[in-house]
């Protein structure tokens, strides 16, 4: 049965310490041969795993020694970012196929790649801009974008660039625009929000759309 300790005293030139047990009691003994794999030299206070075993005289000693991640919320984080960035990504995934198989106005498809490519790129300049004490992108810009269809580029441009995914504010109104338009685009799907977009779609000129998308990205 595994143990859990702390290694609470070190000597690093005679290569052995003492781990102090996670339970309470004596102090138990640890050669540096004991770790696995030896990673590199221990140190006080590291967090480890060890096997309890006792020498021919019959001491205690820790074997099979193995450290303990200090940080196990890090890899929770990367878990959840993960999660994250293929939320938007599934999202655009299931808006090829209906648009490919016909459910969908393929017109809707490119809009929704544009406006996210679109996103991802204005986050980007914006954070080298926050960097370098720049012209910031307005954020009205970066929400209308999210609110046309832009939203799962914003949405992983976030998560990868770690920027405008703690701000309270912008991030409430980040989700209104994804509520919206993922309720508009719910009711694309309905026959009768089909037959008004393929309306109003007849009356845009896509290349108008292109330069829309493009004017916005500044």
């Amino acid at each position: 049965m595994r143990q859990t300790g702390i290694i609470t005293n070190w000597i690093d030139d005679k290569g052995f310490g003492f781990i102090t047990p996670s339970q309470g009691g004596e102090q138990v003994f640890v050669h540096v041969t004991a770790f696995e794999p030896v990673r590199n030299r221990p140190t006080v206070n590291s967090h480890v795993t060890y096997v309890l075993k006792s020498d021919s005289r019959g001491r205690l000693r820790a074997e099979q020694v193995q450290y303990v991640e200090q940080n196990p919320g890090k890899s929770t984080t990367l878990w959840r970012r993960t999660v994250a960035i293929a939320v938007p990504l599934a999202f655009l995934g299931g808006v090829s196929v209906l648009s490919l198989t016909g459910k969908l106005a393929h017109e809707i498809m490119w809009l929704y790649g544009l406006a996210s490519t679109a996103a991802f790129l204005l986050y980007a300049k914006d954070k080298a801009a926050a960097r370098k004490n720049r012209r910031r992108t307005p954020e009205k810009r970066l929400h209308l974008l999210a609110l046309v269809g832009g939203w799962p580029g914003a949405w992983v441009a976030q998560q990868l660039l770690r920027h405008k995914s703690r701000k309270p504010e912008f991030r409430a109104i980040f989700w209104v625009t994804v509520v919206l338009n993922c309720g508009a685009f719910a009711w694309a799907l309905s026959p009768e929000g089909a037959a008004a977009l393929k309306t109003t779609l007849d009356a845009i000129d896509a290349q108008w759309l292109r330069h829309a998308m493009i004017e916005l990205a500044g």
